[in-house]
């Protein structure tokens, strides 16, 4: 891992390839855009060509060179029509815009080339949040209060409006042959007021339609996910309030579709660098209501999560996010449960749960002195760094960070009482590794030299 801010000058490096890199998402990619594309004529599917680049033989799409300025309107009007037919077109089409192979020929475009397509987008998956409902959402019991003293406004008493419906059932009933009326009785009946207080009417989405919203929500996380590894892309996106706040609000929906909040994790992760959360409380027009504490818990939220891709993700955007000296006030309010977690996930086997970790802990370090110290007094902190630097299977830059973080703490005279009690494991690296010597020299050197008021301790190391 590479260090952010400070010194290295160079921007964060992004998380890996845009979603559907692989063989065969690429080729469901280019089926569905090019379905798309027979209906318009604007792609031309051919065969193989020598100039094509190895990964790419066989079917190809040709994207023309003034595809998006001839067609950036219809693209942003599709998407705000609601037809299904007219938005599956316009997702296929900046899906295939928005994706770029490593080696793919064709330059990428940027969102400044479509005006308000942004907007339109997220409008999509604010759309699936109206009616998304959680997995263990119980309809709440409402209380009608008004025309509670007649009977047929649909607001009133629900057992008077079953009893005229029992009686104009009845006087129905009267006027049908026997033989009608057996064949009603074993058709189902929904009597009025069934109707009146059904939440699914004439204006709402059945569970078909629900899903084809979230399926639209999750394709438009995707093309969001892959602008965000455009460099063109980022200034437009981290200083975008609306997107910002969606974002947002798809990862502290945890009970939300998968591939959604993931998608929503990546693409901040890629903005972290350029992100500050003070435009939650700006004057830029708000239209979900985000606040800064409200974006903290939801990474928070992340950070506590199980799930392997998400804790990691969110350990590295803090990591990201807390190198902007603006971001620093929301995040120190958590720090003690921030430790905590960091802490936990240096004992997970993974490898890259590790490093992420350790990036976030080596930034969150350098914060200030009341960093430094209630990470040094966590439980199992110390012990965990020196278990990751021994580790055989740990990157080299990874171990150094780790190396850097015990040299950060020692710094603080209150930290040397409790890191004196490893003196010895810090000897045994010192003379066995020669790639950390220098760092482990200058702790053992600043631990047992220097006067330390707390505990005075007698050592050979420095002089």
């Amino acid at each position: 891992m590479q260090k952010r801010g400070g010194s290295s000058g160079g921007a964060p490096p992004k998380r890996g390839r845009p979603f559907g890199s692989t063989n065969s998402a690429n080729a469901a990619a280019a089926a569905a855009a090019a379905a798309a594309a027979a209906a318009t004529g604007s792609f031309s599917v051919s065969g193989i060509n020598q100039h094509v680049p190895t990964s790419l033989l066989g079917p190809t799409l040709q994207v023309p060179v003034n595809f998006v300025e001839q067609n950036n309107k219809r693209i942003v009007l599709a998407l705000q029509s609601g037809l299904k037919s007219e938005i599956t077109w316009a997702l296929n089409t900046v899906t295939l815009l928005s994706f770029k192979e490593k080696d793919d020929m064709r330059n990428a475009t940027p969102l400044a080339k479509i005006p308000s397509l942004l907007d339109a987008l997220l409008q999509i998956v604010d759309d699936w949040h109206d009616i998304d409902i959680p997995r263990d959402y119980t309809r709440p019991l409402k209380v009608r209060s008004l025309g509670s003293n007649l009977a047929i406004t649909g607001f009133g008493d629900s057992d008077a409006i079953s009893t005229i419906d029992s009686e104009s059932i009845k006087g129905n009933e009267a006027g049908f042959s026997s033989e009608e009326n057996s064949t009603q009785r074993g058709t189902k009946r929904h009597s009025l007021s069934e109707w009146w207080y059904s939440e699914e009417g004439l204006f709402n989405v059945d569970n078909e339609g629900r899903y084809e919203k979230q399926q639209c929500a999750v394709a438009v996380s995707n093309i969001i996910r892959n602008f965000s590894f455009m460099p063109d892309n980022e200034a437009i996106m981290a200083q975008h309030r609306h997107c910002l706040e969606s974002l947002f609000q798809c990862i502290e929906s945890k009970n939300s579709d998968e591939e959604l909040v993931t998608n929503a994790l990546e693409a901040i992760v890629n903005l972290a660098p350029l992100l500050d959360l003070r435009i939650f409380s700006s004057s830029k027009k708000s239209y979900i209501k985000m606040t800064e504490k409200r974006a903290v818990q939801a990474v928070m939220g992340m950070l506590g999560s199980p799930m392997k891709a998400w804790h990691c993700a969110s350990a590295e955007l803090l990591g990201r996010l807390i190198i902007n000296p603006d971001n620093e006030p929301f995040f120190l309010i958590f720090s003690p449960q921030i430790n905590k977690r960091l802490v936990d996930l240096l004992s997970l086997p993974a490898v890259d749960a590790q490093a992420a970790a350790v990036g976030a802990l080596y930034n969150l370090a350098e914060v200030n002195v009341d960093c430094r110290i209630k990470l040094a007094s966590e439980r199992w902190a110390v012990d965990r760094l020196l278990k990751v630097i021994r580790a055989p299977q740990t990157v080299p830059e990874v171990c150094r960070k780790a190396a850097m973080i015990l040299q950060s703490l020692v710094a603080e005279p209150q930290n040397r009482p409790m890191l004196l009690v490893h003196e010895n494991a810090f000897t045994d690296i010192l003379f066995s590794d020669g790639k950390y010597s220098d760092i482990f020299g200058q702790i053992l050197y600043e631990l047992t030299s220097k006067p330390n008021k707390v505990n005075m301790a007698k050592a050979v190391w420095g002089m």
